[in-house]
């Protein structure tokens, strides 16, 4: 036996396990013993019990590894303008090369195959230069609607596009060549809609492709000019598969190796129970994919109009979303990643914390109304889109003053943070936000006057102002009113997990006796995009208990309890929320540093 070791890779979820293990079947049959087989199956949610089946079945020449792909693409997740895009299996194949750098070239094959064929022969081939080795799609081929769409829309010639459910990559020309940052980018120009990872990969690897035999990839699909002795791997595209219809082509390759499985019995049933409305969605599905490649060609600004005409995301915001990947890694957590206004010293005289005079008063009561107009209109827009508020009830049951911490991952979060305040009915008692000195004196135009007349307590680098500036936070706290302050202290774009914290707006809550709030802000993609490309978040703000002092602590005792009760909120939020645990690029960090 070659101690040479094939890798090859399965993705599937815990509902398709049963059939995926046809095809590992099928493959195990057929494998040549002259090799070593390592099969590494990627996955989020399948369980113990199965995966112990799952392993059961290895050979002395193959072995079978589970790979639970949460916590390997959270990095990745973080650096995707798309968010959606790493939690379905079928684009686990785009992060093969980047998570496995032991390897420079490997399989991936779809679960909805058999594999009569000897998977060696496939792997033998040699790649030179090309990004991957696969067989044209026939259903661009033989279909004329596809067949244009791939011209049209791609740029493509529809005999130069290939089936990614079948692929030989070339793991070190994918890491050399920056595949995986070019799929983010790429992910923020054009949101492919029919084929989806199949039109990135196509679109990536144009030019780069190494043809093997169709037969490696014989699709259930229009004519198939070979017999059946010829086939070395059949992939039941689309509707066709064998579990759910009796006269599936090709279904007796599949049944001979589902009856060698463990989920044999289980397949029959729903073989048996697949309805006829399950049929006719199928039916309704094909012609809804066809509608939307038609929809594509006839779109003015498709991908190939967008590349034409040079209208592509803004390449400044892909490159902050690189630096917040890179602070996490380093665990640099209280810097911004955007550049602030340069920052003027603020002095006592230059500001009313309080708005005690009738100038200040007229002045804000005027910015408050305009920017009531501007959210109105990005709400209307969905340039704000305000999904669910969660919580209400420890807002509106609040009795006295407090500080309300927030997530920070956008400009216009306080914004969300306005909308939930007013939602709380607590509209009796102010609500007022703490922002940066350089906000305050040197942010220019419309979003300037905001930042210096709504309700604003900027910070300050002098240390009189800081003296009133705290002053004023205990007069507005003891007096029942609410303050605003972003404790993690940066701003990172659409960010998800929380940061560390400081304990700044705890030292405040103690000194006055006042609980602290602790709100928490989930987000989603929504289906608009914004000027850049990216899809606008839609966001979930989470309202937690309130977090009391303890008057039998001392102050420092009373900061730290109440920052470890605030981090615990959030992260069971974020856990909760998005199904995965809190895990950062630095290991390192795990709650924030003690006072």
């Amino acid at each position: 036996m070659s101690e040479q070791v094939i890798p090859v890779f399965y993705a599937c979820d815990n509902s398709f396990v049963k059939y995926m293990v046809v095809s590992l079947k099928s493959l195990l049959c057929n494998a040549s013993p002259d090799y070593r087989y390592r099969i590494h199956i990627l996955h989020s949610d399948i369980t113990e019990e199965l995966q112990e089946k799952v392993r059961a079945m290895a050979t002395e020449y193959a072995e079978i590894c589970f790979h639970d792909v949460r916590m390997h693409l959270q990095e990745i997740a973080e650096r995707l303008p798309i968010r959606d895009y790493y939690s379905n299996t079928t684009y686990y194949r785009m992060f093969i090369a980047e998570m496995f750098p032991e390897y420079d070239k490997a399989l991936y094959i779809d679960s909805d195959t058999v594999v009569p064929g000897d998977i060696s022969e496939l792997y033998e081939k040699e790649l030179g230069d090309n990004y991957v080795g696969a067989a044209h799609e026939q259903a661009m081929v033989q279909e004329n609607v596809y067949g244009c769409y791939v011209e049209e829309v791609l740029g493509i010639d529809r005999n130069n596009y290939f089936n990614a459910g079948v692929l030989l990559i070339n793991c070190k020309a994918f890491r050399e060549n920056r595949l995986l940052e070019k799929f983010i980018e790429l992910l923020g120009i054009y949101n492919f809609v029919v084929t989806q990872d199949e039109d990135y990969l196509n679109v990536l690897c144009k030019d780069k492709v190494l043809w093997v035999e169709q037969q490696w990839n014989t699709e259930m699909f229009g004519e198939i000019p070979y017999p059946e002795e010829e086939y070395k791997l059949i992939h039941y595209i689309m509707v066709s598969k064998p579990w759910h219809y009796a006269d599936c082509r090709c279904g007796a390759f599949f049944w001979e190796y589902a009856k060698q499985t463990f989920a044999y019995e289980e397949i029959k049933e729903v073989l048996e129970n697949y309805t006829d409305e399950e049929k006719e969605r199928d039916l309704v599905s094909a012609k809804r994919l066809m509608q939307t490649a038609i929809y594509e060609i006839n779109k003015k600004d498709n991908y190939l109009s967008i590349v034409k005409n040079g209208t592509t995301k803004s390449r400044e915001r892909l490159l902050i979303v690189d630096k917040i990947a890179k602070y996490e890694r380093e665990g640099r957590f209280d810097e911004d990643v955007e550049e602030d206004p340069p920052s003027k010293e603020l002095l006592p005289e230059h500001v009313d914390y309080l708005r005690s005079s009738v100038k200040s008063k007229l002045k804000s009561k005027f910015a408050y109304s305009v920017a009531r107009i501007f959210m109105n209109d990005m709400i209307a827009k969905k340039q704000l889109i305000i999904k669910d508020i969660k919580g209400l009830e420890n807002y509106a049951g609040l009795q006295s003053g407090a500080v309300v911490t927030c997530n920070h991952f956008n400009a216009m979060d306080s914004f969300a943070m306005q909308i939930a305040y007013e939602a709380s009915g607590q509209k009796k008692r102010k609500f007022y936000r703490v922002i940066r000195e350089g906000n305050y004196t040197n942010f220019p135009g419309f979003y300037g006057m905001l930042m210096r007349n709504c309700n604003t307590f900027p910070l300050s680098s002098n240390k009189q102002t800081m003296r009133k500036f705290m002053k004023s936070v205990d007069a507005i706290l003891t007096g029942g009113h609410f303050l605003l302050i972003y404790p993690e202290q940066s701003m990172w774009w659409n960010y998800r997990k929380p940061k560390p914290l400081k304990k700044g707006g705890f030292i405040m809550a103690t000194k006055n006796n006042v609980p602290v709030l602790p709100c928490f802000i989930t987000m989603e993609d929504s289906d608009v995009k914004d000027g850049d490309g990216f899809f606008v978040q839609e966001y979930t703000i989470h309202i937690g208990k309130p977090i009391y002092p303890d008057a039998k602590k001392k102050r420092s005792e009373n900061v730290q309890a109440m920052m470890d009760e605030n981090f615990a909120c959030w992260k069971n939020i974020y856990e909760k929320t998005y199904g995965i645990p809190l895990q950062y690029a630095d290991e390192e960090i795990r709650l924030p540093k003690k006072a």
